[in-house]
């Protein structure tokens, strides 16, 4: 099951005086974090919200935000044909957002990895939405099979994957959820990671399959870079390529960077890898919130 994420963030200024962790102690509290479920397309979605609101649509308050930060990991929608499929997630995030959010709140997308293809085709098929700014994380939009990463894993997911139903299904499916907690805690401490919110559902033989399955539309499908659509919405988009990306290697910041070289089109000089969730979520997260500022006067 693929999962959608947005967030509004109200931060307080903290008063004089006050160290560093009683500031980042009081702010851990202000800044509400917990999941929903919905309807969406014909599938159940998991929405992780940050902020102390709920339903945009039913608050009318002066405190409602004007604007909203959609992350790319409806009653009224219809289902949507192969939705755990590349497309089918395309079409999915762009139901979510005409049915779950009013249209006069302004939109910044982030897409980190084929999140960033996917923004890239919201905006080419749903261009009425109001998206003020995109910001493109170490972007696959091209040539995904062609790459260290991509070579390795393509035969994996086109050719074997359903070597991998089997295994998982059959590794998975007897264990009970206690065993299940107890096998991610395991991993996330060795990877000295700790997760807000539960991850079960993550290994579960289903989501499994699913992953699986739409990492091999990923491979088949992602390889020409859209140029029209980039083209088309560059003054709202910013890219951020990674030094060492075994998914977008270096080259293809170059090639991008040579047919526009008016775009804002960055190279991460801070050494971040790919999977910053790992370990450098803080540091991208500072970084997106000092971009999301530059962009405020738009609101």
């Amino acid at each position: 099951m693929r999962k959608e994420k947005d967030a509004a963030c109200g931060v307080k200024k903290g008063k004089p005086g006050r160290g560093r962790e009683e500031m980042d102690s009081k702010l851990e509290e202000e800044i509400l974090v917990h999941e929903e479920f919905l309807l969406c397309g014909g599938a159940e979605t998991q929405v992780v919200k940050c902020g102390p609101w709920t339903d945009l649509f039913n608050d009318q308050s002066v405190h409602r935000p004007k604007m909203l930060i959609f992350i790319i990991t409806d009653p009224n929608a219809q289902e949507i044909k192969d939705i755990y499929g590349l497309r089918g997630q395309i079409e999915h995030k762009i139901a979510f957002l005409r049915s779950q959010v009013p249209k006069d709140v302004k939109l910044i997308l982030v897409g980190h990895s084929v999140g960033s293809y996917m923004v890239l085709q919201m905006l080419k098929y749903a261009p009425e939405l109001p998206v003020i700014r995109a910001f493109l994380l170490f972007p696959a939009i091209e040539r995904m099979a062609e790459t260290p990463n991509g070579r390795i894993f393509t035969p994996l997911l086109c050719w074997f994957r359903y070597v991998l139903y089997a295994t998982d299904y059959l590794l998975l499916t007897p264990c009970p959820d206690i065993v299940k907690s107890w096998l991610i805690s395991l991993v996330l401490r060795v990877m000295n990671l700790k997760a807000e919110l539960t991850l079960t559902n993550v290994i579960q033989p289903f989501c499994l399959a699913n992953a699986f399955y739409l990492g091999a539309q990923e491979m088949m499908t992602i390889v020409k870079r859209d140029d029209d659509v980039v083209k088309e919405h560059l003054s709202k988009l910013t890219f951020y390529y990674g030094t060492s990306d075994s998914w977008c290697p270096i080259r293809y910041y170059d090639d991008i960077k040579k047919v526009f070289p008016e775009g804002d089109i960055r190279l991460c000089e801070k050494n971040i890898p790919h999977a910053f969730v790992l370990h450098f979520s803080q540091d991208m997260a500072e970084m997106i919130a000092t971009w999301v500022k530059d962009n405020l006067s738009e609101i």
